[in-house]
């Protein structure tokens, strides 16, 4: 039986968590390496990926990602949180499964547009229609109409990819290239079956591995999936367990890094939808409560800056400029490893490109 030990502070907090990130120190490991080992990054976008393994890895280039991506060995998907995630070729197969009771959660919520849809029978056509031949969206979405032409059509798009393990193929997802959202099955792609749904215990492992210490909220969170709380019981008496500062229990790996709250933290320049900022149900140990909610407006994410190990301030990518819109006030040092930064940024991702780099209005 595990027993709970002291409170973590918030700044231990945030150690402990940019440690298993990889963002106290650059990392060595390869891309793919990276991805499973982060179990995923967000990716809405093409890019972000891409920024996100740079604040990441030490050598990092974008062909690094773009090429194990190209070679069907890490693909987009969504998991997560409904959300489309890089993953390897191995959790696609594993953690879809994992994730499925979600997504056939969210599907209730279009029931009134699959009214006389029997779902079982669209994810056959659906998953017949994209292996014989990778589709768009729109493609999938005309040709399950000609089956159920009173059916609404946004209503089979959603019933599709949530009954289905859906990827985007290449060129979409590779840097430098462009290219539409079309889809075939996971299997079919990626010359392998999906594996049946597991158990959670071995993902909450990897999620404290790479999030930690953490509370079971914080996985469900992370996750999108509710009732995990019994995996964490039987994990207990291999984990090792503390207190945040409001008393909340978090689980942690007995031997997980747990570093000095007083460790140096560099400056990073993170994407948008980065999972540092989304995979905490109290995401104090990353996001200052006087700037919660001012990374986001509407269902937009903004490119972040972390300076000390938290969110500092915004950035964005002009024709010619790196525009830096911090929250508050950065003293020189801070502003002069900020700017260092920025420069290294923009040598891996945009190599020859010539791009001044401007602190905007202080917001805040």
């Amino acid at each position: 039986m595990t027993t709970t030990k002291q409170a973590l502070g918030t700044r231990a907090l945030n150690r402990a968590t940019l440690e298993r990130q990889l963002l106290l120190r650059r990392s060595p490991m390869s891309a793919e390496d990276a991805v499973a080992h982060l179990v995923g990054l967000q990716a809405q976008n093409v890019k972000p990926p891409y920024y996100a393994l740079a604040a990441r890895l030490d050598g990092f280039t974008p062909e690094a990602l773009s090429r194990p991506m190209a070679d069907r060995a890490v693909a987009r998907i969504v998991t997560l949180r409904s959300t489309i995630h890089t993953h390897t070729a191995r959790d696609c197969l594993t953690l879809r499964p994992l994730v499925q009771p979600a997504r056939d959660r969210e599907l209730t919520q279009f029931r009134k547009g699959l009214t006389g849809v029997d779902l079982d029978r669209l994810a056959a056509l659906a998953r017949e229609l994209v292996e014989a031949e990778p589709r768009t969206m729109k493609q999938l979405r005309e040709a399950l109409l000609k089956e159920w032409p009173d059916a609404d059509p946004g209503s089979l798009s959603v019933a599709a990819r949530c009954k289905l393990p859906l990827v985007q193929i290449t060129p979409r997802g590779l840097w430098g290239r462009s290219g539409q959202v079309t889809l075939t099955t996971a299997e079919h792609w990626l010359g392998g079956p999906a594996e049946p749904a597991p158990a959670p215990d071995a993902t909450v492992l990897r999620y404290l591995a790479a999030f930690g210490p953490a509370s079971v909220k914080d996985m469900q969170t992370w996750a999108g999936l509710t009732r995990l709380r019994e995996a964490f019981e039987r994990l207990r008496p291999d984990l090792v367990t503390f207190r945040d500062e409001a008393g909340v229990e978090l689980f942690d790996l007995p031997d997980a890094p747990r570093p000095d709250p007083d460790t140096p933290a560099p400056p990073r320049f993170l994407p948008e939808f980065d999972n540092l900022l989304l995979s905490h149900a109290d995401r104090t140990r990353v996001v200052p409560p006087e700037y919660r909610g001012r990374h986001w407006q509407g269902n937009i994410a903004h490119r972040t800056l972390l300076v000390d190990g938290f969110l500092a301030g915004l950035w964005r990518l002009d024709e010619h400029a790196l525009v830096i819109e911090p929250f508050g006030r950065l003293g020189g040092r801070q502003r002069d490893e900020v700017v260092a930064e920025g420069e290294r940024m923009l040598r891996v991702l945009h190599p020859g490109t010539a791009h001044d780099i401007r602190f905007g209005t202080v917001r805040g």
